[in-house]
């Protein structure tokens, strides 16, 4: 039998499946055998892991609401002993709090060693048939309309592939907002990645956001944007279908100023189309 893997002391970063628990590589199943101790964002879902992998070892709830003297804990128990980091699915640190810890553990000197491994926004990258020599990830897309709409402008004006998570009730909303404010780009949509429904859904923003209201999904997603395309000058019908789009959703103010950004049209004569589409409505 080979033998067992003796750990130094430090902080060990664990990357653990995104649904096919068989990705759970062989060197982080031998570093959780190894450690002292696990810091978890939840001690249930980390525990159901550990009895897959027949494994036994004390748990510590590490999350969002964990307060100093829980890291100063951990921190003093990685002085002397091996200690692990996992999330409850994916790459630790990739929109959860982890980094706190790395940096206390970085600023006591503490040897800190990362294992790669699954992570849902590179497996949504490889699947989505989008440009991947630049992309930019924007972690949670906010789940009120104004907050997420100021993030897609912010970001919008950025020559990459956009990248975001979402959940599936917050899905459609977010793709109608994709159609006002990123017009004219590939919008993928990956879903249940690693697992037997996994999918990988691409086509325009309004497209996509017709299916998941028709077919609503379930549990955490990843949306992808396409780089911006090249703008070409729009015709009448195509500015009057952008506008009558953004009023479903918008004030009239904010409406015009979006599409007119998003066209390259003239925000004054917009406001006064929007004008006239308002009152031609029945």
């Amino acid at each position: 039998m080979p033998e067992p893997l003796v750990l130094a002391p430090g902080l060990y970063i664990v990357a653990t499946p995104i649904g096919n628990l068989g990705d759970m590589t062989r060197r982080a199943i031998d570093v959780l055998g190894a450690v002292t101790v696990i810091a978890c964002e939840d001690t249930r879902v980390t525990g159901k892991l550990m009895a897959h992998l027949g494994l036994k070892k004390p748990l510590r709830r590490y999350d969002d609401h964990a307060d100093v003297a829980a890291r100063d804990g951990l921190i003093a128990l990685m002085r002397a002993e091996p200690v692990a980091l996992v999330s409850d699915a994916g790459t630790p640190l990739i929109s959860d709090p982890g980094y706190r810890l790395v940096r206390a553990a970085q600023a006591e000197g503490i040897a800190v060693t990362s294992l790669p491994g699954p992570s849902a926004l590179i497996t949504a990258l490889t699947l989505a048939g989008l440009p991947t020599d630049r992309f930019l990830f924007g972690g949670f897309l906010p789940g009120k309309d104004k907050a997420r709409g100021d993030m897609l402008r912010e970001l919008g004006a950025v020559p990459a592939t956009l990248v975001f998570y979402d959940t599936g009730p917050r899905l459609a909303d977010t793709l109608d907002a994709m159609a006002t404010i990123l017009p004219g780009r590939e919008i993928a949509v990956a879903r249940e990645l690693t697992k037997m429904f996994e999918e990988c859904r691409r086509g325009s923003a309004a497209e996509l956001a017709a299916h998941y209201r028709e077919h609503p999904p379930r549990g955490e997603i990843v949306v992808l944007a396409g780089p911006p395309v090249a703008p070409v000058a729009p015709d009448a019908e195509a500015i009057d279908a952008a506008l009558r789009a953004a009023l479903e959703r918008l004030p009239m103010s904010q409406a015009t100023k979006d599409v007119a950004r998003a066209l390259g049209v003239d925000r004054h004569a917009l406001y006064r189309r929007a004008l006239e589409l308002q009152a031609e409505a029945p």
